[in-house]
C-alpha cells in the first residue's frame, strides 16, 4: 500500500490508507486515545479505541517514527479535515528520546540558544520549518524570475587566492601549502561571467570574518547574486532588482501560503517603482550629520519609517553612496565623482541589498587600485580580463536570511537559519 501524506486524507474518505511520520502528541482519554502524527505536509489525527493498540500508544514517546494503517473518515474538527480510525501502529525505529522542549505546543518556548543547540529537532517545530519553507520559495522565485529574463545560473569558487572586498575580514586557510581564503562574495567571478553570458546569477554561501555579534549578522550566509551587462548605469540594475524582488514575493505568496499563515505573515507589496533618495538627502531625512560617510542602523530605521509614511512602501533605494565607502570596482557618478553609481535597498528599515554599476575599463581598474594604495598583483587574474573587452555592467546581492527575517518579522536572523554560523557557533 502506497504511503499518503496527512493533507491527502480528505481525498481518501472510506478507504484504507498508510501514513508514516513522527509521534507529535498523544492524548490519552478514558475511553479513547488520540495519536497526532506529523509528516512533511502537516498533522493527522489517529483515533485509537482498541485496548491492545492503546497500550501500544501509551508506550510510545513523542518524536518516535511510526507507520499507521487505518480507515479514513471525515471529521471537520480534525487537523486535516479527516481522521484515521481502527488503526494498526508499527514503530519504524526505536523509541525516540524526547527533545528538551515540547514540539506540539503552538509556540516554541525554549530560548534561541537552546533551539540552536538542538537545531535538528527544534527545526521540526512548525514555526521554525515554516521560515525555511518561505526561504525555499523565495529562492525558487529568484531563480524563476531571472531565468525568464535570459539570465544563466553560474557556480563560482568559494576558495579564492585574494579577498574580494580589499579588506582584512576574511577566513584564511591552507591550500596545499599556499594561503587561500573563503570567498566573501562571488563578485569577481560573476563580473567575469558577464563577459561570457551577459546576464548571470548565483545562489551560494559567502563568508565574512567580521566579529559582529548582532541579530542581523552571520559569518556564513546565503547570497543571491546577480550581474548584468550592457547597462546604461545603476538605474538599469535597480530596475532588475525591483522585478526580481516582486517575483520572489509573488512566489512566496503562491507556494508558501501555509507557512505564511503559520507565522501570521502578510507579504508586502513591491511598488511598481520603489522610491529612491540620494545618500545626501537620506542623511537629512535621517537627521544625520552631513559629513557622515555611511548610514548607521538607526539611520536606516528612520529612513524605513519615512518611506512607509511618505510613500506607503516597505522598500527604499538609497543611491549615490560616497566612493570612499564602496569597493574599488564601483563606478563613480560622472557628475559627482565623490559619490558612486551604487545603491543600497532598505527593506523595512534594514539594509537588504547592496549593488551598483561597476568599472569596466582596464585603465580605470589600474587607477582605482592605485588611488587606494592597493597593489595590482593580488587581483591580476581579475583585472586582466578587462583588457579583453567588457561591457558596462552592474549587479547586486540579496542576503537570503536577512530577507526572510524581515519578511517574517523574526527578531533575530538566526531564527530563520537552519544551522547558523556566527562568532560563537560552529555546531551543530
Amino acid at each position: 500500500m502506497q504511503r499518503i501524506l496527512s493533507t491527502q486524507l480528505p481525498a481518501h474518505v472510506g478507504a484504507t490508507v498508510r501514513l508514516a511520520g513522527w509521534v507529535h502528541r498523544r492524548r490519552l482519554l478514558k475511553s479513547v486515545a488520540f495519536l497526532i502524527l506529523r509528516d512533511a505536509a502537516g498533522l493527522a489525527q489517529v483515533v485509537v479505541a482498541a485496548p491492545a493498540v492503546r497500550e501500544q500508544i501509551e508506550a510510545l514517546t513523542e518524536e518516535t517514527v511510526v507507520e499507521v494503517v487505518g480507515t479514513v473518515v471525515a471529521n471537520p474538527t480534525a487537523p486535516a479535515g479527516a481522521e484515521v480510525v481502527e488503526p494498526t501502529v508499527r514503530p519504524l525505529g526505536p523509541p525516540a528520546v524526547p527533545p528538551p522542549f515540547d514540539l506540539y505546543r503552538p509556540v516554541l518556548t525554549a530560548t534561541l540558544p537552546t533551539q540552536l543547540d538542538h537545531a535538528p529537532t527544534a527545526l521540526r517545530h512548525p514555526s521554525r520549518s515554516a521560515a525555511l519553507r518561505i526561504s525555499a520559495a523565495a529562492v525558487s522565485g529568484f531563480r524563476a524570475t531571472l531565468d525568464g529574463q535570459g539570465f544563466v545560473e553560474v557556480h563560482t569558487p568559494k576558495v579564492v587566492a585574494s579577498s574580494t572586498e580589499s579588506g582584512a575580514n576574511v577566513f584564511a586557510l591552507d591550500w596545499f601549502g599556499r594561503p587561500a581564503y573563503l570567498a566573501q562574495s562571488p563578485q569577481f567571478y560573476k563580473q567575469l561571467m558577464v563577459g561570457v553570458f551577459e546576464r548571470v546569477y548565483e545562489v551560494g554561501p559567502v563568508f565574512r570574518a567580521e566579529p559582529h555579534d548582532t541579530v542581523r549578522h552571520l559569518a556564513q550566509y546565503t547570497s543571491l547574486d546577480v550581474e548584468l551587462g550592457f547597462v546604461a548605469d545603476h538605474r538599469d540594475v535597480m530596475a532588475v532588482l525591483r522585478g526580481t524582488l516582486a517575483g520572489m514575493v509573488a512566489t512566496v505568496a503562491d507556494r508558501a501560503g501555509g507557512p505564511l499563515a503559520t507565522l501570521g505573515v502578510t507579504v508586502p507589496e513591491v511598488p511598481a517603482e520603489i522610491p529612491a533618495v540620494h545618500f545626501t538627502d537620506a542623511l537629512k531625512i535621517a537627521g544625520a550629520p552631513a559629513d557622515e560617510p555611511d548610514l548607521a542602523p538607526a539611520h536606516e530605521r528612520a529612513l524605513g519609517e519615512w518611506a512607509l509614511r511618505e510613500h506607503g512602501s516597505d522598500f527604499l533605494f538609497v543611491t549615490g553612496y560616497p566612493m570612499a565607502k564602496r569597493p574599488f570596482y564601483t563606478h563613480p557618478d560622472p557628475a559627482r565623482p565623490a559619490y558612486s553609481n551604487g545603491f543600497d535597498l532598505l527593506f523595512r528599515g534594514v539594509e537588504l541589498v547592496t549593488g551598483g554599476q561597476r568599472l569596466h575599463r582596464h585603465a580605470d581598474y589600474l587607477a582605482a587600485l592605485a588611488a587606494r594604495g592597493e597593489p595590482v598583483e593580488p587581483y591580476a587574474g581579475y583585472v586582466d580580463a578587462f583588457r579583453h573587452g567588457m561591457p558596462p555592467h552592474g549587479g547586486f546581492a540579496i542576503g537570503l536570511e536577512r530577507f526572510v527575517a524581515r519578511l517574517t518579522g523574526a527578531a533575530n536572523v538566526r531564527e530563520v537559519t537552519a544551522f547558523p554560523r556566527d562568532l560563537h557557533r560552529l555546531t551543530p
